[in-house]
């Protein structure tokens, strides 16, 4: 494997958010090998009692030694520049739904200066609508109509080996660096305080309009300065309503 090749896949994290089963954690770990990635963050993770996880690794116990663990998304996502989620459910609210091809060709270029992480949910539900708000764009993996739902490992292997093939593919890279993972939610959580305090959404359910702005501001895939320009504008909105407090 070239250097490049290797380099920008060494920028890509799979993060696996409240897996039930260890054996599938193993599993993954044994696709990502597969497939030259080398960073998994588990968030939430089962306890692994019966070394399960060890056993589908097959080999792959280094990256399982050195996954890392977070007891939030939040955390598990901070220094991450670019966040995709995995669906196989498509709705009004569910935009910049890319198939895992596609989303490779887009990803790649971005890796030479941004982490990006691939966010793959439980066994049961996948990600929730909570977990989907953190992510700028979506992979929907094409299946059967009759039989959709595919099992974790396999979601991942598709996913990663369509990351593999377009690093190898002699990308043109892109100079972008995109805003880190915590300067965009500081912004997103300051835009939601703006908005409920001019009566735009309402404060007992904000979800809904977050999610549709969190999408829209992910399309524009944000920098650090785009970050600083948005937060220079929400603070002028804040003093404009509340001139006597220069605080802000």
């Amino acid at each position: 494997m070239s250097r490049q090749k290797q380099t920008l896949l060494d920028n890509i994290s799979i993060v696996l958010v409240d897996t039930k089963t260890p054996a599938n954690i193993g599993a993954v770990a044994r696709c990502m090998m597969n497939t030259g990635l080398s960073r998994l963050i588990l968030v939430d993770p089962p306890a692994d009692r019966n070394h399960e996880a060890r056993r589908l690794a097959a080999g792959a116990y280094a990256l399982l030694d050195a996954a890392e663990i977070y007891d939030s998304l939040d955390k598990a996502i901070a220094d991450h520049h670019l966040v995709i989620g995995t669906t196989r459910h498509k709705g009004k609210l569910r935009k910049n739904m890319r198939s895992p091809r596609v989303q490779a060709e887009h990803v790649v270029p971005l890796l030479a200066h941004n982490k990006a992480a691939v966010l793959f949910g439980n066994e049961v539900n996948g990600l929730t609508n909570q977990d989907l708000a953190r992510c700028h764009e979506l992979i929907a993996i094409p299946a059967a109509d009759a039989f959709p739902s595919l099992n974790l490992s396999h979601a991942v292997m598709i996913v990663a080996y369509e990351l593999f093939l377009a690093a190898g593919a002699s990308p043109s890279l892109s100079p972008a660096v995109l805003a880190a993972g915590a300067d965009a939610e500081q912004f997103f959580g300051h835009l939601q305080q703006t908005l409920q305090d001019i009566q735009f959404i309402d404060p007992s359910h904000p979800e809904r309009m977050m999610l549709a702005l969190r999408q829209l501001f992910g399309k524009a895939r944000l920098s650090e300065r785009d970050i600083k320009i948005l937060q220079g504008v929400l603070s002028a909105v804040d003093r404009a309503r509340n001139p006597g407090n220069t605080g802000s």
